[in-house]
């Protein structure tokens, strides 16, 4: 036993070697789980539970991604490893926000949409967010507002105009992911769309584009002259 701990120290170590020598880019995605794992249990062999999670999930994003009380029912994990997977994932959410909040929308295109990608692209249902501009078109704040299948009933108008009057905002950039990947408009997401632009022309604030995310990919209301 002592053996074998020792050995799963000296692996941990090389691990942690390799990341500061070459960067998480010469990772295979299990060993970044399994580097994330250590961090948890520092005196186990986490190699069999990173190849399970990969296996499972297909993917290190699907693994990131997953509900903790999904990932909570693969035998060998528990609160704190979950914990460990989860809060890396979270940072980098927090890090691109803090890298475009308060910059112009259209000089931090890439970086906002970085942003989306990290937050939506594995997102199993579909999620409404709204970025929202001051007057010099600088982001003041990107919030996700509603959660489930974009529909005209889904999306509550005096939600949106509420938080555009609490932000102060000047307009908007409305954005939803397609789960599927897919990068076409459905007509509800024409609907939609159309009925926000009506709402908030009411209070002055404008939507300037319509974002669909569907894996690294988007479509642009705006690019194709749809709004």
């Amino acid at each position: 036993m002592q053996a074998k701990t020792v050995a799963s120290s000296g692996h941990r170590q090389r691990l942690r070697d390799r990341f500061f020598q070459n960067g998480i880019e010469s990772f295979h995605d299990y060993e970044v789980l399994e580097l994330l794992l250590t961090l948890a249990t520092p005196r186990k062999d986490m190699k069999p539970q990173a190849k399970e999670l990969i296996r499972r999930f297909g993917s290190l994003a699907g693994v990131l991604e997953a509900p903790t009380s999904v990932l909570l029912d693969v035998k060998g994990m528990g609160h704190t490893n979950v914990f460990v997977l989860k809060l890396p994932h979270a940072v980098g959410r927090r890090y691109l926000f803090e890298q475009a909040k308060g910059k112009d929308y259209l000089r931090s295109s890439k970086t906002v949409r970085d942003y989306l990608t990290h937050n939506l692209r594995e997102r199993n249902r579909e999620i409404f967010m709204v970025i929202f501009l001051d007057g010099q078109n600088q982001i003041i704040k990107m919030e996700e507002l509603f959660t489930g299948s974009l529909t005209t009933s889904a999306i509550y108008p005096r939600e949106v105009i509420q938080k555009v009057l609490s932000y102060d905002a000047a307009s908007v950039i409305l954005v939803h992911n397609h789960p599927s990947g897919s990068l076409t408009p459905s007509g509800s997401d024409r609907a939609v769309t159309k009925k926000l632009k009506v709402a908030l022309a009411s209070i002055d604030v404008e939507i300037l584009d319509h974002l669909i995310v569907g894996g690294n990919d988007f479509f642009s209301f705006a690019d194709h002259r749809l709004l």
